[in-house]
């Protein structure tokens, strides 16, 4: 079994998902096919919580593989996952992807609601609880993902990049910005190629997955995430296949719709001191992230 080597930490909705399909599909570059295993997370849910069961998503790297790696989405916001990673893995490198704070609040509203713990549809009414929450109030019924719902917090990116930098040298921190991602995918992926040493592959195809979706009867996607809890909580592996089969039937993908103007201003003047932070960090501006 090969360690991995890199580790993609985030953040939700930052375009990790279509990274980390383009990146395991390269001769010398194993991805581990379970995604955001979250191993590490141990202030927040573990999907897999064994060192024997986290280390066998790796038993398939060879030799060949000069890249060894997992994405777990929400180690950069843990304050215990980087921390966890160096232990296990000290010479280990970051992939971090950001996206502008006030598209990325809202987006992960939106996939709150679309897996089922989220339920208050109304972004700006799951915004303004967020106090009550965070002392573990107005929590939506069998949901574990207390933490997650914190939006403001989850998407000070500045804060959570400089966390990282001040334990992992520069030269070991990659980060890559949604929108030149999206700008010049090619460009933005042999960046990344050439940060974790290893030969273009000549990709020109760089699909995008986990586009924005929007559900058909948000009722049916609650009753079937509570049954599914349950179902864990019982031990009843069979018969989930059949109920994820249901919640993607009830999926569409759809643009979002523009936030009201007195949302958009509640949230540049909230983000507007960590966007200053990570225009610091990454030496970049993105004063076009605050413009209407």
């Amino acid at each position: 079994m090969r360690k991995p080597n890199f580790f993609i930490l985030g953040a939700p909705k930052c375009g990790t998902t279509s990274l980390a399909a383009w990146l395991s599909r390269h001769p010398n570059i194993f991805v581990s096919e379970e995604k955001e295993p979250h191993f590490f997370n141990t202030d927040d849910r573990q999907h897999i919580s064994s060192l024997a069961e986290y280390e066998s998503l790796f038993l398939r790297a060879s030799d060949r593989h000069k890249a060894v790696g997992e994405a777990s989405v929400w180690y950069l916001s843990s304050a215990k996952a980087v921390e966890n990673i160096l232990r296990y893995q000290p010479r280990a490198k970051f992939i971090v992807m950001v996206r502008n704070p006030m598209e990325m609040a809202p987006a992960l509203h939106s996939e709150m609601v679309l897996s089922g713990h989220e339920d208050i549809r109304d972004f700006r009414k799951a915004w303004d609880i967020q106090a009550e929450r965070k002392e573990g109030r107005a929590l939506p019924a069998f949901s574990w993902a207390r933490r997650r719902f914190l939006y403001g917090e989850v998407c000070k990116l500045g804060s959570q990049l400089e966390r990282l930098l001040s334990m992992v040298p520069a030269p070991r921190v990659h980060v890559v910005v949604l929108d030149e991602l999206a700008a010049e995918p090619r460009q933005e992926y042999l960046r990344v190629l050439r940060f974790l040493g290893v030969e273009d592959d000549g990709r020109l195809q760089f699909p995008v997955y986990n586009s924005a979706k929007n559900i058909r009867w948000p009722r049916f996607t609650r009753i079937v995430f509570i049954l599914g809890q349950i179902r864990r909580k019982a031990g009843m592996k069979t018969g989930l296949s059949l109920w994820k089969r249901f919640a993607r039937l009830n999926q569409y993908e759809m643009p979002r719709t523009p936030l009201p103007r007195d949302m958009e201003n509640l949230l540049r003047s909230y983000f507007l001191e960590d966007i200053r932070l990570l225009e610091h960090l990454c030496g970049k501006n993105f004063e076009h992230w605050l413009r209407s």
